[in-house]
């Protein structure tokens, strides 16, 4: 058997998220069941480099999987795109690599960017992709309270109850806020990130920049250490898996 690498791009508005569940179809699903057209119907496990939620898109996922040794990229790239249709899920990529290489635990470098889409009407060509929020927001103010969020801190207040992670711990590398026109982006990296993470702080900087929070409240909600001392989880739709990266780029 040969270890693949599979860079993946996908749509998750109509998912269940990436792992499989009891009712609705997976990204997970729709990818195992296209492989086991490459191995005669033997089934196939993927692991995947980050677990996406129902909703959450992703133009950089990266996940790896067994195939046969008889398959080239090109064919085991175009065979899963093939099988995997009509459903917006596409191999950008496909590598091989080393017989122990592992898309989540080889993973040293993560970034996610969410979304807002701030204006008075709602969105059209970019419904599902965005949070829409009416009220004007004030993107610097935003800014300079995301600044208090880098570096290593004990992120408890910005983590999903039923987050699986031994501890709440994460050094936070890059939390950007930018403009443009009526788009506000969030680009956010770090090796690691807990459940809702990202989206609790879109959810929580959007109150300072509805002027319903201070900038500097931002500190008193990290050492509280109380997930109902920071602001709501913003919707899925918004959040997109931008990139993973790893010691060496196996798609090089």
């Amino acid at each position: 058997m040969t270890r693949w690498a599979l860079l993946l791009e996908y749509d998750g508005t109509n998912f269940v998220g990436w792992q499989r569940q009891d009712s609705g179809i997976s990204i997970q699903e729709v990818l195992e069941a296209a492989a086991t057209n490459l191995t005669g119907g033997e089934r196939v496990a993927c692991t995947t480099a980050g677990r996406t939620d129902s909703g959450v898109h992703a133009m950089g996922q990266v996940v790896h999987l067994d195939l046969p040794d008889r398959y080239d990229a090109r064919r085991v790239r175009d065979a899963l795109n093939y099988h995997m249709k009509p459903h917006p899920i596409v191999i950008v990529r496909a590598a091989i690599v080393a017989p122990d290489w592992n898309a989540r635990f080889g993973a040293i470098h993560r970034a996610y960017r969410y979304l807002i889409l701030n204006r008075r009407a709602r969105p059209a060509l970019m419904a599902n992709r965005v949070w829409h929020v009416a009220a004007p927001l004030d993107s610097d103010a935003m800014r300079r309270a995301a600044r208090h969020l880098l570096g290593r801190h004990d992120f408890t207040s910005f983590r999903a109850a039923a987050c699986q992670a031994k501890s709440p711990i994460r050094t936070l590398e890059r939390l950007d806020v930018d403009r443009d026109g009526d788009l506000i982006t969030l680009s956010v990296e770090a090796r690691s990130f807990l459940h809702h993470q990202v989206r609790n702080f879109a959810g929580t900087l959007r109150l300072v920049g509805d002027g319903s929070w201070s900038e500097d409240r931002i500190p008193a909600v990290l050492a509280a250490l109380d997930r109902s001392a920071a602001g709501p989880t913003a919707p899925a739709a918004g959040l997109s898996l931008v990139s993973v990266r790893y010691p060496e780029d196996p798609f090089q």
